[in-house]
């Protein structure tokens, strides 16, 4: 996340990186501008717990709800 100097949301998508990638997923730092975060999210794939895999819904809530503590000045996640 070279393009972005901000601690809070770097803490929040490498702790998010870690979540999804245990189910085989990734995220991808898009942008950030003006207090709106955008983030790429790849679903990962577990055959044997399909609902293990986080959704994109439930993955903006994560981000959303860590964002607020450690990056509250982020006031939009945009998950594509």
């Amino acid at each position: 996340m070279s393009e972005n100097n901000d601690l809070g949301v770097q803490t929040v998508l490498e702790n998010m990186e870690t979540i999804v990638a245990s189910e085989g997923g990734t995220l991808q730092f898009l942008s950030l501008d003006d207090g709106s975060l955008s983030v790429k999210y790849i679903k990962g794939v577990n055959e044997e717990c399909p609902e293990c895999v986080p959704d994109h819904a439930m993955v903006k809530m994560m981000m959303e709800n860590s964002l607020s503590i450690y990056a509250p000045h982020i006031v939009t996640v945009d998950l594509k």
